[in-house]
């Protein structure tokens, strides 16, 4: 099937990723898996090979590139890697960042996203609390001024690689109730008062570790501060529309994997004594989950696009979020019924695909969020 993005840079980009993938991730997926992580020194290899700094300006340490180059690069490291877990992980700083790119101090990019971007320390966003899931202007997380600091009360959860991460972009309520009082502070490992909770463990995304991070009297220094107070809510919902985007790449990619894998199985799986590509009902099944793969795709490359031309379409990545989304677990999930028991069993890799499609309706907002954004944009 045709990709995302295919000009001779995004190929030779292509190239790169996916002899990384095939080197240093495939041969491993299935036990990192199992082990519930990924060594952490892959992020120092990944950045070697030119690949962690992607998407992000030079002058800032990063390779340059844009939305579309990201894309290229997480679609091929899950169909050469096969790990989605690992490619979550290492992706956690591009929702972490993002932010500080865009409101940080020069001196807050040599500190953050230099170390980061070379691999030298690991970077997560925390904004989900235990009692807020979606509804972001209703944190509860509070952080007071206390002279050249601020004392940090409260707790995030579902944070994406929290257990290891050197520093956390965090969203805190600096001033009163709603989108206003929200600010952004990056909050660095081994600052008293700041606790990693339990590892939790997924129903998918194995390889990616997932935490609950506490916050008690915790002293953050106001040069931490991303941007001015209150100027959170703006620099999240910025950061949503991009992350969005790339959730349904993800899609794209972890459906097509699901596909290639079936079809490789069909044509040498035999039964009654033919293959079990030479089943109508096999064949159509094939030909449905090719149909919604290429919908998928088209909408996330129209959505990419438009973003690249500098429009503000945060209804058509929230549409292209559930359409992936929907593709992706429709795909994994006939993926599973084709290889019969042997889709059940973990060491196959459709059952894993199958474990990992189900977070994407929920992560980076739910289906139903999407629906509203859309609703609203859309004037219903």
């Amino acid at each position: 099937m045709p990709y995302l993005f295919e000009t001779d840079e995004h190929r030779a980009l292509r190239n790169a990723a996916r002899a990384f993938a095939q080197r240093e991730i495939a041969p491993h997926a299935a036990a990192w898996d199992e082990a519930e992580e990924f060594p952490r020194d892959l992020y120092a290899r990944a950045a070697a090979a030119g690949l962690l700094g992607i998407g992000y300006p030079e002058p800032f340490g990063g390779q340059g590139g844009d939305l579309g180059h990201l894309l290229v690069v997480a679609e091929e490291l899950v169909l050469a890697g096969k790990s989605v877990g690992t490619v979550a992980g290492l992706g956690s700083l591009g929702i972490a960042l993002p932010p500080i790119i865009r409101a940080g101090s020069p001196e807050q990019i040599d500190r953050f996203v230099r170390p980061v971007l070379r691999g030298d320390k690991i970077a997560a966003l925390a904004v989900t609390e235990p009692d807020g899931g979606s509804d972001v202007a209703s944190l509860r997380t509070r952080a007071e001024r206390d002279g050249d600091d601020y004392i940090v009360h409260g707790s995030k959860t579902f944070i994406t690689s929290g257990v290891r991460a050197d520093l956390v972009t965090t969203a805190v309520r600096t001033g009163g109730p709603g989108h206003d009082g929200i600010s952004l502070l990056v909050i660095e490992r081994g600052t008293p008062g700041f606790q990693v909770g339990r590892k939790l463990r997924k129903t998918g995304w194995w390889a990616s570790d997932t935490a609950e991070l506490f916050f008690d009297g915790c002293r953050v220094p106001v040069s931490n501060r991303i941007g001015p107070e209150g100027a959170g809510f703006a620099l999240l919902m910025a950061n949503f529309v991009g992350e969005r985007v790339g959730l349904a790449g993800q899609c794209v990619a972890i459906a097509e994997l699901a596909y290639r894998e079936t079809v490789a199985w069909v044509r040498q799986r035999r039964a009654f004594g033919r293959t079990l590509s030479g089943f109508q009902v096999v064949r159509h099944k094939l030909a449905e989950m090719a149909t919604r793969i290429a919908a998928a795709r088209a909408l996330v490359g129209e959505t990419a696009s438009r973003l690249l031309a500098g429009e503000e379409r945060p209804e058509l990545a929230a549409m292209a979020k559930n359409v992936a989304s929907d593709a992706c677990a429709y795909v994994c999930n006939e993926a599973v019924q084709l290889h019969g028991g042997h889709g059940y069993v973990r060491e196959t890799v459709v059952e894993r695909l199958w474990r990992d499609a189900r977070l994407y309706p929920i992560g980076g907002g739910t289906r139903e969020i999407m629906n509203e954004i859309i609703a609203k944009v859309e004037g219903f």
